[in-house]
């Protein structure tokens, strides 16, 4: 009884793998031939082992509470890549839940998909790819390459990176660099050089390795047109100084990857992306990590419960700006060596956050503490309500903010009680929210949360 038991579930785990490898080959058709990404609840298929496949859809199951196997998921893709549908990012974890949901509607799983996806279906449709220039190549920069050539050019297309000097030695330690990473391993993928022709040629990208200053650059000369350049420098953050990259040949959109200073956009993306015109504006900022991590939750929660006023404490890994040994800095603390010691700091995320959501102008403060880990930070947010509402209330809406509606590429829901800092390292999302963590007052309108977000991701 005891071995026909064990033999039983063997078989279910070797039917999964099976089918969890045909998942797999499918979704890189389907990336590759008609650039269609597939998710499962936000996490990519593509590119993944099978054991990591097959542990996103446990978290599926549990996320749900629905069976979604391998086998549904499987059979939802194949019926995918039978319809004619445009470029675009598709999830199938949301397609397999209506799937079991409204099975009884529909004759056959072809009909449902072609129903479901009937808005995204073109004959004629295609995404011309937009050349991407990087203005720096450190944590971020680096970072931002590696999500650009795991899309494989197919509508950001990377094609010239610029460093501060360029030579043959700096362009094999810059290659070395991107291929692997203490925290984040190793890039999926393959990273050469060109040291001729000063480029690095990595999954297929030739990328020209530039040196030089802001307007002073003719991209045009590589055959760049018409290109976003991503400033992840760290150095020049408002109007006047973004604006010098405008007056190079071959650059029409400039996006910085902190906080900008003055009039320039600061979007979080789910939130405020609808108030600016990109057709108009040519200089956009994406706002902090912390901004991002924190934004969300808080848009949530004001929009169902109004906030009166609230305390953000921001408990953040060091960062390069930190000493590694004790010495002088220009700011307070951080001079202190950042393995050895908590230091508090300054955090600008609540009037980041203001800008986003104006209606919580002067409700908000906000602190930080950096602490000895390199990567992932955890945002708590201590919130008074007007409305009053429960542990799993919050949870609720906060889970169902991340399963549909703008947030839902924001926000991850995690159900672990066993979640930590190195869980998160990767995490696509913006914020990590840790339900298991979430605090509510006896008298019903205090409220703790605790978001977690790969500070350099």
């Amino acid at each position: 009884m005891s071995n026909h038991h064990f033999d039983k579930e063997l078989q279910t785990w070797i039917d999964q793998k099976k089918e969890a490898l045909e998942l797999m080959n499918i979704c890189s058709k389907l990336a590759y031939e008609k650039k269609i990404d597939l998710v499962l609840f936000r996490r990519k298929l593509t590119d993944k082992t099978v054991p990591e496949i097959l542990n996103d859809h446990a978290y599926a199951n549990k996320f749900v509470n629905l069976p979604i196997t391998p086998k549904i998921t499987m059979t939802i893709a194949d019926a995918i890549s039978k319809l004619d549908v445009a470029p675009s990012r598709i999830d199938i974890g949301r397609l397999s839940r209506e799937w079991i949901q409204e099975v009884s509607n529909y004759a056959t799983v072809d009909e449902f998909v072609a129903n479901k996806l009937s808005a995204h279906i073109h004959k004629d449709f295609n995404i011309e790819a937009r050349d991407v220039v990087l203005f720096g190549f450190g944590r971020i920069g680096r970072l931002v390459a590696r999500m650009l050539l795991e899309e494989n050019g197919s509508q950001l297309r990377l094609r010239a990176i610029v460093i501060r000097m360029k030579n043959k030695e700096e362009i094999i330690k810059r290659a070395s660099l991107l291929r692997k990473d203490s925290i984040h391993g190793k890039m999926s993928g393959t990273v050469e050089y060109d040291l001729e022709n000063s480029m690095l040629i990595a999954n297929g990208h030739k990328i020209h390795i530039i040196s030089g200053n802001p307007g002073e650059i003719d991209y045009a000369q590589y055959g760049i047109e018409n290109a976003l350049l991503i400033d992840n420098s760290g150095i020049f953050t408002t109007e006047e100084q973004l604006g010098e990259h405008l007056k190079s040949k071959g650059i029409s959109k400039v996006l910085l990857t902190a906080p900008a200073k003055g009039n320039i956009p600061n979007i979080v993306y789910g939130v405020n992306q609808k108030e600016f015109d990109p057709n108009e504006i040519d200089i956009f900022s994406a706002a902090s990590c912390t901004t991002n991590a924190i934004v969300p939750i808080l848009k949530v929660i004001h929009d169902n419960y109004s906030i009166e006023n609230g305390h953000i404490e921001t408990v953040h890994a060091y960062t390069n700006d930190q000493n590694l040994v004790d010495n002088f800095h220009k700011k307070s603390r951080r001079g202190r060596s950042a393995p050895m010691n908590m230091v508090i700091t300054e955090t600008g995320a609540a009037k980041a956050a203001v800008k986003a959501l104006p209606d919580l102008m002067g409700k908000l403060t906000a602190n930080a503490v950096r602490v000895p880990i390199p990567n992932v930070s955890l945002a708590i947010l201590s919130l008074r309500i007007q409305k009053e509402t429960s542990i799993d209330a919050v949870n609720e809406l906060i889970k169902n903010a991340s399963l549909k509606g703008d947030l839902m590429e924001q926000i991850d829901y995690s159900m672990s009680s066993e979640l930590v800092s190195t869980d998160v390292i990767g995490s696509t999302h913006a914020c990590e929210f840790d339900s298991n963590a979430t605090i509510v007052n006896e008298d019903k309108k205090g409220v703790t949360l605790y978001t977690w977000y790969d500070n350099e991701y």
